[in-house]
């Protein structure tokens, strides 16, 4: 019986939280080895080089924030409002795999500081989703203004969300957040 080979999918995932833990450099085929507790050796099967590791894992999280995001919330089916609902709960939820989480997500951000080639596929992904958002918002908001400082605003809680660090007058902050969502949704 021959040895079991680490699946391709798990050198990407493992990359990936490399990836949301420290950056792109985090990503090392000996020190994701070491976690996947094999040898490097099997990476070469999956993948030419290290470059190519992170073309793939840049994939799966393009995949996984945008195209399997929205298919989630089509499929759960309603109107605009409970499609952003469903939205939001995946959002605040996403560390159920580590392309969804906001520390992926900022570290794709960081990286495509320095990556012209990240950076317009990040540019491909934000625009992807806010023209998803711009499509719910649109058919509850009449005015285009309305609806862009909306997806502005749900897209910016998102991300930059993370970063904040305030007392909220007392309230706690799931408090302000599910204030935020009702906000957003009327």
């Amino acid at each position: 019986m021959g040895a079991i080979r680490t699946p391709r999918g798990a050198w990407i995932e493992e990359g990936l939280k490399a990836l949301a833990a420290g950056g792109p450099d985090a990503v090392r085929v000996e020190t994701l080895a070491a976690a996947l507790g094999v040898s490097k050796g099997g990476f070469y099967g999956y993948f030419r080089n290290r470059d190519a590791l992170l073309a793939e894992m840049l994939d799966t999280w393009e995949r996984a924030v945008a195209d399997a995001v929205i298919e989630e919330v089509e499929s759960g089916g309603g109107d605009a409002r409970t499609k952003l609902d469903h939205l939001f709960t995946i959002a605040a939820g996403g560390e159920r795999h580590p392309a969804l989480g906001t520390a992926a997500d900022l570290a794709v951000r960081d990286w495509a500081r320095r990556d012209e080639a990240v950076a317009e596929r990040l540019r491909r992904v934000d625009n992807r989703r806010m023209e998803y958002l711009r499509s719910l918002y649109r058919s509850f908001c009449p005015d285009e203004d309305d609806v862009e400082v909306r997806c502005l605003l749900t897209f910016s809680v998102r991300i930059a969300g993370h970063f904040l660090h305030v007392d909220h007058g007392g309230r706690s902050r799931g408090e302000v957040m599910a204030l935020t969502r009702q906000w957003l949704l009327r």
